[in-house]
């Protein structure tokens, strides 16, 4: 990886005057490119995870004996694990070390794609997709704290967490393309054995590699607070996995998403009661926590669905195979990539708030173009250009939604926030497709032709651009502007009152102090 090159903000703390030496080029250390490419791929893997099985879900059932009622659940299960416990995972990674998380969850997801290679049973199959969600929810917020942390708010983090993004949506679509390589060529099981050299390389090289952040103090866990909310998060997925296959109104569908919200209101006054909180309330009602979280909610609802009503175009209507649509989400992959090495200059140059913003008005004008998808196969180029394009303003989005999500908040609460991004992150994923398959449903009611699928996909498609459009609209009206909300960001701490002091000394401190809070304003 090539060294990174930005400028170094003016010394917040010194009590005199930066000179422009000090404010010169700051260059990435090897250390920090070891650290970063570590972390890089444990993410990239577990982003291939979500999406290397899609393709080879019927060979699957068909190796191992599903029955097509029952194969949801190779899906489901690995969904519902990742999303139910991400948030309690990275508190807890706060509170036991965050270092210690992430090796120890990366060996699981080794050991679990080991067992999901061997399995010989649907049982086995699905204890094995449990133990990777479970990993996955430990490596994901622990992995991301400890990339915050190791690269302080400011340019280099705004870089690292661009490439993150990009590499994360690229695992994406990355898993299609192997999952339809590995089961064409070799075998379903070597999506699963494909983790387990790349587990051991990570697990080997991380002690000596990465250094440890954790809080001076550990605070104890907030036993109900983890219930209420890794509770109200698994009926939530339960009940929008199972709103996807039987309908929203089914008893099993309604029961599951009313008992999941009741205990996630819930959650919300054990926490103000707590006396340690797994989260405390004053971080739920920072405004870049509410609405960066919300962007990023919107974010991945959107473009993961938007794949999915994609595939049912490519194989439905234009009548693709499983690896030729995989290949076709390339150019997706491509343009995911280019966005989050864009993202973090855009954010350091135009700040979150116009980032996520422009970012999701050029996703929404790339989505409802494809409204004019046709049965013609000449239409590809169409779903190429506008899935490039899209690709791009949606990572703006995410790059803008994680570095609004991680600033403001010290070392100590990383996994805190990165816990709920990365919640936002699973949930955004899991609830996407299912809303927008009932609306593509829903419009083609009792129809199977070529013409009914092609009339709910793109009525869905319709409705995903749309929900893109407000969700730019709300963030960029809500999200703090550059100057403002530097205390709602963080730079509480910049205007702590001082005594009145006309001394030069005095002077150039504040100086020092207003260039911090400017930039905690600048990522806000």
């Amino acid at each position: 990886m090539s060294a990174i090159t930005e400028s170094r903000p003016p010394a917040a703390d010194a009590g005199v005057p930066t000179s422009p030496a000090d404010r010169g080029p700051v260059r990435m250390t090897g250390r920090q490119r070891l650290v970063l490419t570590l972390l890089l791929g444990a993410q990239f893997m577990v982003a291939v995870d979500f999406s290397i099985l899609n393709v080879a879900l019927p060979v699957v059932g068909a190796g191992l004996g599903f029955s097509l009622a029952d194969l949801q659940w190779i899906a489901t299960s690995f969904a519902l694990a990742a999303a139910g416990f991400t948030l309690l995972f990275g508190r807890i990674a706060d509170l036991v070390g965050r270092k210690r998380m992430f090796i120890g969850g990366m060996a699981v997801l080794g050991l679990s794609s080991a067992l999901g290679g061997l399995a010989t049973s649907p049982e086995m199959l699905l204890v094995a997709r449990v133990l990777q969600g479970l990993a996955t929810a430990a490596v994901t917020p622990a992995g991301l704290a400890l990339l915050t942390t190791a690269f302080k708010e400011g340019p280099l983090r705004e870089r690292a967490l661009g490439l993150n993004g990009a590499l994360m949506s690229a695992g994406f679509t990355a898993g299609a393309i192997l999952g339809g390589l590995l089961s064409d060529l070799l075998s379903w099981r070597w999506a699963f054995f494909i983790n387990v050299p790349v587990a051991a390389l990570i697990v080997a090289l991380a002690p000596s590699v990465i250094t440890d952040s954790r809080p001076a103090r550990r605070p104890k866990l907030d036993i109900p607070g983890a219930i209420a909310v890794t509770g109200g998060l698994l009926l939530l997925v339960f009940g929008l996995t199972q709103a996807g296959e039987h309908g929203w109104t089914t008893p099993t569908t309604l029961a599951s998403l009313v008992a999941g919200l009741v205990l996630l209101v819930s959650f919300w006054f054990v926490e103000k009661r707590a006396a340690e909180p797994l989260v405390p309330t004053r971080v739920l009602k920072r405004r870049n926590v509410i609405w960066g979280n919300w962007a990023g909610l919107v974010a991945f609802v959107t473009e993961t669905s938007l794949v999915f009503l994609l595939t049912l175009y490519l194989q439905e209507v234009l009548g693709y195979s499983p690896l030729a649509t995989g290949l076709a989400f390339g150019v997706l992959g491509i343009g995911t990539v280019i966005g989050g090495t864009l993202g973090g200059r855009a954010v350091g140059r135009f700040g979150t708030r116009a980032t996520i913003m422009y970012g999701g008005i050029v996703q929404a004008a790339a989505t409802l173009a494809l409204v004019a998808l046709g049965t013609s196969g000449a239409w590809i180029w169409l779903l190429l250009a506008a899935t490039f394009v899209g690709g791009v303003g949606n990572m703006l989005v995410i790059v803008g939604f994680m570095v609004t999500a991680t600033s403001g908040l010290p070392d100590e609460e990383q996994g805190l926030a990165t816990g709920l991004a990365t919640m936002t992150q699973q949930v955004g994923i899991t609830l996407g497709i299912p809303v927008m398959s009932a609306i593509a449903t829903a419009q083609m009611g009792s129809s199977t032709g070529t013409d009914a699928v092609l009339s709910g996909v793109t009525t869905a498609i319709f409705v995903n651009a749309l929900l893109v459009l407000a969700g730019a609209l709300l963030a960029g009206a809500f999200l703090g502007r550059r100057k403002g909300d530097a205390g709602e960001q963080g730079g509480e701490s910049s205007q702590s009152s001082q005594p009145a002091d006309s001394s030069p000394s005095s002077k150039s401190a504040k100086s020092a102090k207003s260039s911090r809070a400017d930039r905690a304003d600048l990522v806000a």
